[in-house]
């Protein structure tokens, strides 16, 4: 399997919502998220994708959140703005551009960071006959 991943940027504030401490009130950070793409092959050129194209979809979501208050965008009126939701987010803007899209990792600081990652079908097949996670 081959990866290759791409980094980008956005600051914003957020509040947490039923939290009880600090994150509860208003403040910002200066976001850094990392998307992966895998596929088995390389295309004919020898690449999994191109950087370039990578980078540009990931910026083009990431303006929609550069500067903002989250709560205040529609998905996070209901979903707590966390590190968390923030990279499923992100992930489900990019899905549909991206076959292998296989994770996003959110750093709401330079030692914080959180990642959305869906379930490998294997496992949801396993679940639902009530076996554990094989591979």
């Amino acid at each position: 399997m081959y990866s290759v991943s791409v980094r980008g940027s956005f600051s914003s504030a957020h509040n947490l919502r039923a939290y009880k401490g600090k994150c509860e009130e208003l403040h910002g950070h200066n976001w850094k998220v990392e998307v992966t793409v895998s596929c088995p092959q390389l295309d004919k050129t020898g690449m999994v994708i191109d950087f370039k194209i990578l980078r540009t979809k990931l910026e083009k979501v990431l303006e929609t959140l550069d500067h903002k208050y989250l709560n205040n965008i529609i998905y996070f009126r209901k979903v707590n703005p966390t590190s968390e939701n923030i990279a499923k987010y992100i992930y489900n803007r990019l899905r549909s551009e991206f076959k292998g899209l296989q994770k996003v990792t959110v750093w709401e600081s330079e030692d914080s960071c959180a990642t959305y990652e869906p379930r490998p079908s294997f496992w949801v097949r396993n679940r639902d006959k009530g076996r554990p996670d094989e591979e």
